[in-house]
């Protein structure tokens, strides 16, 4: 079952989870913001879109910038950063099976279907 982890607040989750409407596939949509995930499952995310955990940070986010910009920082630690505020994940992330894309662009969600 392919999931979708989005966030309405963001323009770009809301055009990825549109575009992934139009292809006609079931899928699980998760509003990670109001069920966050678990540490085991973000690390599981990361592991299948086969990224460091800083590729996953907004780094424009005025969170990172105040309070994360510039500091040496474990994958661990970012991974802990993104679980106390996950407004810092990218998004939408789709993911199919064992495989996962950023939907940054739209078209990235070929490449998993």
């Amino acid at each position: 079952m392919i999931t979708i982890y989005h966030n309405p607040r963001c323009s770009k989750s809301r055009e990825g989870l549109c575009e992934f409407e139009s292809f006609n596939k079931p899928f699980i949509l998760r509003k990670y913001m109001d069920e966050p995930f678990s540490k085991e499952e973000l690390k599981d995310v990361i592991k299948k879109l086969g990224i460091r955990p800083i590729e996953l940070i907004r780094v424009k986010e005025k969170i990172w910038i105040d309070d994360y910009k510039g500091k040496e920082l474990s994958d661990e630690a970012i991974i802990d950063a993104m679980l106390n505020h996950p407004k810092l994940i990218e998004r939408p992330i789709v993911v199919n099976d064992n495989k996962a894309v950023i939907a940054r662009p739209l078209e990235m969600i070929n490449k998993i279907l």
